[in-house]
């Protein structure tokens, strides 16, 4: 039978940058995903700018584009986005030496501090919590963040995904520690600066450097990634290896430009 990623077709060849999210799309938890590494070395091959957009902040770029290189999809750190690099802008912009009580992983905790911010838990030195998936999340943590905000502290938030796709069925994920702070404090989360975000799309762009006419994005989120894509006027892919079935993306009313069962699919499908 003949390789089916041989050579490209339809989809591939209509657009020059490629951006690809990571969990469900790429990566289900700690397994690259069947025909991932074939169909981006493909894409890279003929020329195509290919980059990796996520609203996962567990590792930084550079730890992402080892894990990836370490499982067969060669990567380096400038070709990874994350709703931290996001993050990172806005405080810069509104307050460049905030302090912030973060509810999120080591990872985001790192990359914040190596940004000259001061990351504490004394509640009347806070001026920002940052709400973001936090497998360690707990009732003494949401109590501070409560304490926070009350105090005047402002909620801003990476992400505000249901939950992560994973090899076990998925995991909670920052929508829910967002969740129980404004339930609890009765104050509204100021600003999501992940997918689908004006503000990560304008940082996508500007590192694209690419008519947005000639780009697809490609995901397995409708209500993140897809809408994303949408709002930006960029074409758009549905994977169906994460969070979204078949079922739920023909009754959602947020649309794909293409419904993939696999990325194998950007290079050999036809309209």
């Amino acid at each position: 039978m003949p390789d089916q990623l041989a050579e490209i077709s339809s989809i591939a060849s209509r657009y020059q940058a490629f951006v690809f999210d990571l969990d469900g799309t790429i990566l289900l938890g700690e397994t690259l995903l069947p025909t991932a590494a074939r169909t981006i070395s493909k894409l890279r091959s003929d020329g195509r700018t290919v980059l990796f957009l996520t609203n996962n902040t567990t590792a930084s770029a550079t730890e992402y584009a080892c894990k990836l290189t370490h499982l067969g999809l060669p990567v380096e750190a400038e070709d990874v986005v994350t709703a931290a690099h996001v993050l990172i802008e806005l405080l810069r912009r509104d307050m460049p030496h905030a302090r912030l009580m973060v509810l999120g992983e080591s990872a985001l905790v790192r990359e914040l501090e190596l940004e000259g911010f001061v990351v504490t838990d004394e509640i009347s030195e806070i001026d920002y919590v940052i709400a973001s998936f936090d497998r360690t999340f707990s009732y003494d943590k949401l109590k501070r963040a409560f304490r926070a905000v009350r105090a005047g502290a402002r909620l801003i938030a990476t992400n505000a995904d249901r939950f992560r796709p994973t090899a076990e069925g998925g995991e909670p994920d920052a929508a829910a520690i967002i969740a129980a702070i404004e339930a609890s404090s009765g104050s509204t989360c100021e600003a999501i600066v992940g997918k689908p975000s004006e503000a990560m799309t304008r940082y996508l762009l500007e590192r694209l450097k690419a008519d947005p006419g000639r780009c697809l994005l490609i995901g397995d989120r409708l209500d993140t990634d897809i809408l994303m894509a949408n709002n930006a006027g960029i074409a758009s892919a549905l994977v169906l290896t994460g969070a979204t079935s078949i079922a739920e993306a023909e009754s959602s009313t947020i649309t794909a430009t293409y419904i993939l069962r696999s990325l194998a699919e950007i290079l050999h499908v036809h309209d």
